[in-house]
């Protein structure tokens, strides 16, 4: 085929293409101009954006509203349940001298590390299933906000694969970008990933003791303090109105001056000052927080989550669970619970899929019908009345 009629049937192809599509391609030209400015070289960027295209999917989800907002009492009962400890101590076992190695040369307990892993991606099963130059380059390219920090965590990731350290294949996580056994994302990798088996890579994605490396650098880089506690569970005086909030910090001393005790009546203790935080209200359980449990917040910015990670890692180290009740009489359902909602679900005649213990659409409209069934509020939330009802058939 000759020269000309090559550029002609280009020419042609560029024509037929949607604006959307020349859109993208232009940014992708502007994206692998700035790439060779950062010092990776044409061929990697070429590597890694072979064959991708922009999926509008990503968009949808980044532009999504929760329909539905999780209580944090269901929050905590799916990601700090029996089977996520169970796992969580059979680990603890299987990668002891991991986590004691890591335990010792960055200072952050054992227990916290494993705990992360196990709220970020349920110790390595739900890592994410989203190509990384994919969804970056499609965030990057047409969201309608944040371009420009897609754009970076873009940048980021074509420099993990210029370094070496994991293949574009291998390059797979959450729908925003954030991969591996404990989630980073792609500039966090790059700040504070380090080489936890030593074959002088960085893999979160397939090496476990890069990973709990990496997130035990992280917690002392978000200012752990070893042997100190994260926080744990008060009493607080009835009709309470004093200081709370994260942030509302106060020595100890203050506290008990408004009538903060512990549950079990003996002197509040910890390091340096403390805040107190009701995640459901003055009606539901509270604890008074320290530092360590700023350094889990600083994971993922969410109260919910940075109590899943502590409250987890108590358990892991044999601790009891909550001793005060949530403030609702429909309590959340564990994922064996759910499990079993969706094969009650099967068993009557809605289609939900498999039965995974993962709430979607199909399982939510199924549960609404029940609710409408039984005149409860239709949200389409899979609470303890639902699942009394199914077994109750």
């Amino acid at each position: 085929m000759s020269r000309i009629i090559k550029l002609a049937l280009i020419a042609a192809s560029l024509a037929a293409a949607s604006p959307a599509a020349a859109q993208f391609a232009a940014c992708v030209d502007g994206l692998r101009t700035e790439a060779q400015q950062l010092g990776v070289p044409g061929d990697v960027f070429d590597r890694v954006m072979r064959g991708v295209t922009p999926d509008p999917k990503i968009i949808e989800l980044s532009e999504a509203q929760p329909e539905f907002v999780t209580p944090i009492w269901d929050y905590l009962a799916s990601l700090v349940d029996a089977e996520k400890v169970a796992d969580g101590r059979k680990l603890l076992k299987t990668y002891d001298h991991v986590l004691q190695a890591a335990e010792k040369h960055y200072g952050v307990d054992r227990h916290t590390i494993l705990a992360v892993w196990g709220v970020e991606s349920d110790y390595g099963k739900l890592a994410g299933k989203w190509s990384l130059p994919q969804s970056l380059s499609t965030l990057a390219c047409t969201a309608p906000r944040r371009r420009d920090y897609f754009r970076s965590e873009f940048m980021a990731t074509l420099k993990i694969v210029a370094r070496g350290d994991l293949a574009p294949e291998k390059l797979r996580g959450s729908w925003a970008g954030a991969f591996g056994h404990t989630q980073f994302m792609p500039s966090t990798y790059l700040r504070l990933a380090v080489d936890g088996d030593g074959d002088g890579r960085r893999d979160l994605v397939d090496s476990i003791p890069d990973a709990l490396f990496s997130t035990a650098n992280f917690l002392r880089n978000s200012g752990w303090q070893p042997g100190a506690p994260w926080g744990y569970e008060v009493r607080i005086p009835e009709n309470y109105k004093g200081p709370s909030g994260r942030t509302s910090r106060h020595p100890l001393a203050r506290w008990a001056k408004l009538g903060i005790t512990r549950l079990d009546g003996k002197p509040l203790h910890g390091a340096g000052p403390a805040g107190l935080i009701l995640p459901a209200g003055a009606e539901g359980p509270a604890f008074l927080v320290f530092k360590n449990y700023d350094a889990a917040f600083s994971y993922n910015g969410a109260t919910s989550y940075a109590l899943a990670i502590s409250l987890l890692s108590d358990r892991l180290k044999g601790l009891n669970g909550l001793k005060t009740p949530w403030p609702t009489t429909d309590g959340g359902l564990s994922r064996a619970e759910k499990r079993e909602v969706q094969r009650l679900l099967l068993q009557r005649g809605y289609d939900v899929g498999e039965p995974d213990g993962a709430i979607g659409a199909k399982t939510r409209a199924a549960i609404t019908d029940v609710q409408r069934r039984i005149g409860m509020p239709e949200d389409g939330r899979p609470g303890q009345r639902v699942l009394g009802a199914l077994r109750g058939g």
